[in-house]
């Protein structure tokens, strides 16, 4: 039997409602607290989101890769290709490294969905991690071959939302 305190899961939050990468993002803060070593990476996030000056704030390692537009699912530019390859080589060389006790890949699953990089490389991303590196991906469609290689999955579904009720983004709550 493991240890209980042992890290070198792998997590999932996906599905079609808010809050995943909230849901990742206070498993950061929580780690914070116990002093462990935290880097997240994220893809096709580029704006100004209230997260990037708090986890700064508290030590952990932000790498943001994208551009400041939307990325065209059916059609992405070459640029959103570049930036989920340069955001997949940081995780690569991040876990080749093994300074950290997690890792966070924030939207990979959509960038996945998106077609911008290769399931292969994550899937091969995922047989290369340490065993004791604490691994989430984060986005809605996850392939379900992650979902079978991961240890804990959570599926957030949207019931409702402000978006609904023409109530757009609010800073400080979804950015």
């Amino acid at each position: 039997m493991e240890k209980e305190d042992s890290l070198g899961l792998v997590q999932i939050y996906t599905g079609n409602g808010k809050g995943k990468t909230t849901a990742a993002l206070g498993l950061a803060v929580r780690a914070a607290g116990h002093n462990l070593k935290i880097a997240i990476i994220q893809f096709m996030k580029m704006w100004d989101y209230g997260e990037v000056k708090s986890l700064r704030r508290l030590g952990i390692d932000l790498f943001r890769y994208g551009t400041s537009g939307f990325v065209d699912s059916k059609n992405p530019s070459p640029i959103d290709l570049e930036q989920a390859d340069k955001a997949l080589s940081k995780a690569e060389e991040l876990i080749e490294k093994g300074d950290y006790d997690i890792l966070i890949l924030d939207e990979v699953n959509v960038a996945l969905d998106f077609k911008l990089i290769p399931l292969k490389r994550v899937i091969d991303l995922l047989d290369k991690k340490p065993d004791n590196l604490e691994l989430v991906l984060t986005g809605r469609n996850c392939p379900q071959e992650l979902i079978e290689r991961a240890h804990l999955v959570s599926v957030i579904d949207e019931i409702k939302h402000p978006f609904q009720k023409g109530i757009e983004a609010r800073k400080g709550i979804e950015f």
